[in-house]
């Protein structure tokens, strides 16, 4: 018997089951893959993710940047610099190892290579049965395995956005090792919608592209071009990965029974960047605290106050962060050139951009600017006709 399961060992469930743990709950982590696994994903931590990041953790930091390199489709490319770190740049595995490990030693027990099959629950307790024939009993369970997951669908989490992305971790040249030691480049424009990233890990650049679902040859075709223009297309990469992202619609179940959804169950990623980590971390200890409170409840109506007062923690903070990316993506779909040109030659643009990305601002508080909204709505008309992303 435990008092908190967790489904999935990722940012968002290791942070899930840290925070139940630390609350003296009896708590087990459970992942499919073997740990450390490796998750196709940039690795940048921006501001808010730092932030959000456990009292006294240390994450395994392989680069960081002060330099953003913008281009569009490879043309006009310039420079923007800060005099501190924007991105600190972190492996997947040994990152999301790095927390694992902080839940068990908060107390956590952490189970790899379980793959759930069934969840199932009565009045009392929630049953996860596993494909090796366990069945794990808790009072709460947390689904945390990705938005492909058992838990979100067995929630029924509704997206209203789907992305592709692909990525190659590829050995730095020799040659172009002082230009990537600090500088993450951003190339937009060449597909709507789309953008392709290099963000520097040491030895090694994270490339990738992330475009709208739906023509993934023309995203892999992309991703081709991309490192034939950077000269990096003979390097043989040390991995190669795709996946998709998905964006929860506004309002979709954050919870049903005694199940709660985080991280990418529940579909919680910036709309525009795509950027997950953070939502995951957040989310992440949100539903672990929530869970912990709802481990005691002594009635039905308790554990329901104690689950819907995580449902609109989430939607009070990161779905109006998701809105409010979902209005910058929609202008940005339709007019990359417009945004391109503002970061490049606009001081106070580049200035809102790395205040967004340092956490000292957010998607929110810019579009309380009448100008920004007015902007917005005149670049994004008929965005939606464009991407086949829904206008609500």
């Amino acid at each position: 018997m435990w008092d908190v399961a967790v489904i999935g060992a990722g940012p968002a469930g290791a942070s899930a089951a840290l925070a139940a743990a630390k609350a003296g709950k009896r708590v087990i982590l459970l992942e499919r893959a073997q740990v450390p696994r490796y998750k196709t994903c940039g690795g940048g931590l921006i501001g808010p993710s730092l932030r959000a990041l456990p009292d006294g953790f240390e994450p395994p930091i392989r680069g960081h940047a002060t330099s953003f390199v913008f281009s569009l489709g490879g043309r006009l490319q310039r420079t923007r610099r800060s005099a501190q770190p924007l991105v600190r740049l972190v492996q997947r595995d040994e990152f999301d190892a790095s927390l694992i490990a902080a839940a068990k030693a908060a107390g956590a027990t952490v189970r790899d290579v379980v793959a759930v099959t069934r969840i199932a629950e009565d009045d009392e307790l929630v049953c996860v049965s596993t494909r090796d024939g366990d069945r794990i009993r808790a009072r709460v369970a947390i689904g945390a395995d990705g938005s492909a997951g058992r838990s979100s669908a067995y929630v029924g989490v509704t997206y209203e956005q789907t992305d592709l992305g692909l990525e190659v971790e590829i050995p730095v040249p020799a040659a172009q090792s002082d230009f990537w030691s600090d500088r993450i480049l951003i190339d937009w424009g060449t597909m709507a919608g789309a953008y392709g990233w290099v963000f520097p890990k040491g030895d090694l650049l994270s490339v990738g592209v992330i475009a709208p679902k739906g023509n993934p040859g023309k995203t892999r075709a992309y991703l081709h071009d991309f490192l034939v223009r950077l000269k990096l297309d003979d390097i043989e990469p040390k991995v190669s990965s795709g996946h998709l992202t998905h964006c929860r619609a506004a309002g979709s179940p954050l919870f049903r029974g005694r199940v709660l959804v985080a991280g990418d169950a529940a579909g919680l990623l910036e709309p525009w960047t795509r950027e997950g980590i953070s939502f995951a971390l957040r989310s992440g200890t949100l539903s672990g605290q929530a869970a912990a409170r709802a481990a005691e409840a002594v009635s039905h109506g308790e554990l329901t106050a104690t689950l819907e007062a995580y449902a609109s923690a989430v939607e009070g903070s990161l779905q109006r962060e998701m809105t409010a990316g979902r209005n910058f993506m929609r202008a940005f779909t339709r007019h990359p050139r417009a945004f391109h040109l503002a970061v490049i030659l606009i001081p106070k643009a580049w200035t809102v951009f790395s205040g967004i990305v340092s956490g000292e601002t957010t998607f929110v508080n810019v579009e309380e600017n009448r100008l920004v909204r007015v902007a917005l709505a005149l670049l994004s008309r008929k965005a939606s006709i464009r991407t086949g992303y829904s206008e609500a």
